[in-house]
């Protein structure tokens, strides 16, 4: 694990993600349907899973809209699922998580301002330098790679619950 600062894990009750750069490499495939397709790691999804069936709440907000992203985090049991978000910090207040409670990874400028409120604000490896100076916790694995299960198992067996 990579980390800027010694963080604190102990607080951590929710985990809020960005899609793209996140849970995803962030390279589109432009079809000809006019879909973008992505790609996700088994390993992100098989800890997302995880941490809703032991407690946890996992959020979505996204700037994109696609479909196949809501079907994929969907079949993950995600239910909280926030896409083509233009104002992140505004969907992150309604959702009505205590800020103190949340880790929260982005990788790039639309991200900033939410993890700033959050307790934890966390990036992969290959965020974009603005996120990763404000970043208490800088994954070793990049997005779409590894990251997110970084992160979750991280925090998860800092408490005792992996």
């Amino acid at each position: 694990m990579s980390t800027i600062s010694n963080p604190d894990f102990s607080a951590i009750e929710a985990f809020v993600f960005d899609v793209d750069g996140v849970l995803t490499d962030g390279t589109l495939l432009a079809l000809s349907t006019g879909e973008q397709a992505r790609t996700f790691h088994i390993r992100d999804g098989y800890a997302i899973r995880h941490a809703l069936r032991r407690g946890y709440r996992v959020v979505i907000i996204s700037g994109r809209q696609e479909e196949g992203v809501r079907r994929r985090l969907e079949s993950l049991d995600v239910t909280e699922i926030y896409l083509g978000v233009d104002d992140k910090v505004q969907v992150f207040g309604a959702c009505g998580l205590d800020a103190a409670r949340v880790a929260y990874m982005g990788d790039d400028m639309p991200d900033l301002d939410v993890m700033q409120r959050c307790h934890l604000a966390a990036c992969p490896a290959d965020a974009a330098a603005d996120v990763r100076a404000i970043s208490q916790y800088v994954a070793q694995l990049p997005g779409g790679r590894g990251a997110v299960r970084e992160l979750i198992e991280a925090v998860m067996k800092a408490q005792g619950r992996w």
